[in-house]
C-alpha cells in the first residue's frame, strides 16, 4: 500500500530579515551561486515555484504548448523565505500588502504575474505578442 507524502501548502514569512538571511546580501542564491534577480533578467521567460507544485507544471505546459521553453526554478522549503523576499524586492512596488505567491512568471526580465494572469492573458489573446516582444517566441 502506498503512503501519502506530507505537503506544505504555505510557509509563514518572517518580517525579521536578519533571522532569515543571516547577514548575507539581500536575496536568495540559486544553486549555481547567482542571485534570483540575475536569473530573472537572464532568461526571456522564467517560472519560480515550489518544488513539486502542480500549478507550476500547468504554467510550464501552457508555455510549452505555445512554443516557449521556459526556465524553471523550483524553490526548496528551506530557501523559500529568502527567495520570496527577493522576488518581492525585484517585483517592483506592487503595494505593501501584496503577497508573492508561487508560481510566479517573469517575462522579459519583468514580473508578469502568476497562473491567473498568465491564463487570463492567454485567453484574451494578448500573451503571444508579449512573448514575441520579450524574445521568447519567434513565430
Amino acid at each position: 500500500m502506498q503512503q501519502a507524502l506530507p505537503y506544505r501548502t504555505w510557509l509563514p514569512v518572517s518580517t525579521d530579515r536578519s533571522s532569515v538571511l543571516d547577514d548575507s546580501p539581500v536575496g536568495g542564491l540559486v544553486d549555481d551561486g547567482t542571485s534570483v534577480e540575475k536569473k530573472a533578467l537572464e532568461n526571456a521567460v522564467i517560472v519560480f515555484g515550489r518544488r513539486g507544485c502542480c500549478m507550476c507544471h500547468v504554467v510550464k505546459r501552457l508555455l510549452l504548448g505555445l512554443g516557449v521553453n521556459p526556465a524553471m526554478y523550483e524553490v526548496d522549503e528551506e530557501d523559500e523565505v529568502s527567495v520570496i523576499l527577493e522576488l518581492q524586492r525585484i517585483g517592483g512596488g506592487q503595494g505593501n500588502d501584496s503577497k508573492v505567491q508561487f508560481p510566479l512568471v517573469f517575462i522579459g526580465g519583468r514580473l508578469f504575474g502568476g497562473l491567473d494572469r498568465l491564463m487570463g492573458t492567454h485567453i484574451s489573446g494578448e500573451l503571444i505578442p508579449i512573448l514575441k516582444q520579450a524574445g521568447a517566441l519567434w513565430l
